[in-house]
């Protein structure tokens, strides 16, 4: 089976931009059986016919293949994910405001994530800019995480 990503021109989702991205709001499957470049979909990944196949089942729309097993464009494409045409990858919705996307295109905090994680539930804090966590035997204290000591700190 082949999968494929409906793409959407809308403003930046999240609200962190005003930019303009192609963000997937749905994604369909279709047979391997369709032709594409003298053969079928099954042997021709990323060929623009079954890009074709889509719009003309569809009405329209602008589609781009998406790989199950990761195996092209990343990852495989999810609704409200965004399709950036310059790298052909879909990438995950950005999670906060002051994320940034790694040289792999993963999604970053501006501090890294503790690697003291035993016991902890461990979440962004973005208007302070820190990881915060409980103990799962203390759910009542809050820590901050100290990226310069690389420990939590009881707060």
């Amino acid at each position: 089976m082949a999968h494929f990503a409906n793409l959407e021109s809308q403003t930046d989702p999240t609200g962190f931009t005003s930019d303009e991205h192609l963000i997937v709001v749905r994604v369909v499957v279709v047979g391997n059986d369709i032709p594409a470049n003298g053969d079928t979909i099954e042997d021709n990944d990323m060929h623009t016919d079954g890009e074709i196949y889509c719009k003309n089942l569809f009405n329209g729309g602008m589609w781009k293949q998406t790989s199950f097993s990761n195996s092209f464009r990343k990852q495989f494409a999810g609704r409200g994910m965004v399709y950036d045409p310059t790298k052909d990858k879909f990438i995950s919705e950005q999670p906060y405001a002051t994320w940034t996307l790694n040289d792999i295109d993963n999604w970053v905090a501006p501090i890294t994530y503790p690697n003291d994680v035993t016991d902890k539930n461990i979440v962004w804090d973005d208007t302070n800019q820190k990881w915060i966590a409980t103990d799962n035997s203390d759910p009542v204290n809050n820590f901050d995480w100290n990226s310069s000591e690389l420990t939590w700190v009881s707060v």
